[in-house]
């Protein structure tokens, strides 16, 4: 598909906060509770930006975070789009998300629920989301489910959690999960930090991604295992080499060109959704003349020189 062709993106991911309320180790995007940028759009933007996804015919929106359901006015962003007939996913690490949560999201057109499952015990869990409640998330996976909501689930492998990876396969069939989603752990965000403590080993990720080709073949058609063993530079590469048809819009309203890369191409705060589309094309073409271990360099070069605390950005003009 030519990608240049289309007038809006087939799909986005809106990152409606950076607050959350857990304080993951791993989390690629360093949420946690009181994390909330200062600049992040407000509910009435939000609800205008949300407008202009459904008339710039966006067919797909996937809502995340940060926490997405500690935003006020999640509800209302996601009824608005629903109402539009924009198909919906959610991201969730499942500690807000009950019977009555899912009810109302039952109304709307959901293609899934995705809820974040790093761990198939208590211990495991918190090894990672040390201010978590495991019996929560599956709660949440129980409620979506109940609802008749598709559920997906998330796992993050690392060190402390990898030998219960295949109970969670298990857990995920249990629960009614339609997919569950893994690969390897991303060097983001708040896991910089922890890398040397979360990184599995090279021999511990080859026993990993068998196990997870010998389950995909068992449990063919009753869960569908999505994975991808590529480091992050393999990852940018693919994207590189053929951009994808989606828009990365970050609580302020500014869009990235890609997930592991701080570039930014445009603002849809002061933008149409069809001018951030041509300047994320136009982005986009210029990053291929560049190799993935180019960027992925730059980008850890500009965190290094940051000072204690805060993160240097490498940023387009968006106006």
């Amino acid at each position: 598909m030519d990608i240049s062709q289309l007038k809006a993106p087939l799909f986005v991911s809106w990152q409606l906060t950076r607050d959350c309320d857990l304080s993951c180790l791993h989390c690629c995007s360093e949420s946690a509770p009181g994390r909330k940028l200062p600049a992040e759009l407000s509910r009435e933007e939000a609800l205008r930006l949300a407008g202009d996804f459904v008339d710039a015919g966006v067919p797909y929106v996937m809502l995340c975070g940060g926490e997405p359901l500690v935003v006020p006015h999640f509800f209302e962003v996601a009824e608005l789009l629903g109402a539009g007939g924009v198909q919906l996913k959610i991201e969730t690490n499942g500690q807000r998300f009950g019977s009555e949560e899912a009810r109302r999201l039952s109304r709307l057109p959901i293609r899934s629920v995705q809820v974040s499952l790093d761990g198939a015990t208590p211990e495991a869990y918190r090894s990672l989301r040390p201010n978590g409640s495991l019996e929560k998330a599956l709660g949440a996976c129980r409620a979506a489910k109940e609802a008749g909501l598709p559920l997906e689930i998330t796992f993050a492998p690392c060190r402390m959690n990898l030998h219960e990876a295949e109970a969670l396969i298990d857990l995920a069939l249990e629960l009614g999960a339609f997919r569950f989603n893994t690969g390897m752990l991303m060097r983001l965000g708040t896991a910089v930090r922890f890398w040397d403590r979360l990184a599995p080993s090279a021999e511990e990720y080859e026993r990993f991604f068998a196990m997870l080709e010998r389950r995909e073949a068992e449990l063919a058609g009753r869960l569908e295992l999505k994975f991808r063993p590529r480091s992050i530079e393999e990852a940018l590469e693919a994207q590189l080499s053929k951009a994808p048809a989606t828009l990365l819009v970050m609580p302020e309203g500014l869009v990235k060109v890609s997930g592991s890369l701080a570039f930014i191409c445009a603002d849809l705060r002061t933008q149409s959704v069809q001018k951030a589309w041509g300047r994320y094309l136009s982005a986009a073409g210029s990053l291929r003349k560049f190799d993935a271990a180019s960027l992925i360099r730059g980008e850890e070069n500009a965190i290094n020189s940051a000072s204690s605390g805060s993160s240097q950005a490498v940023a387009q003009e968006t106006r």
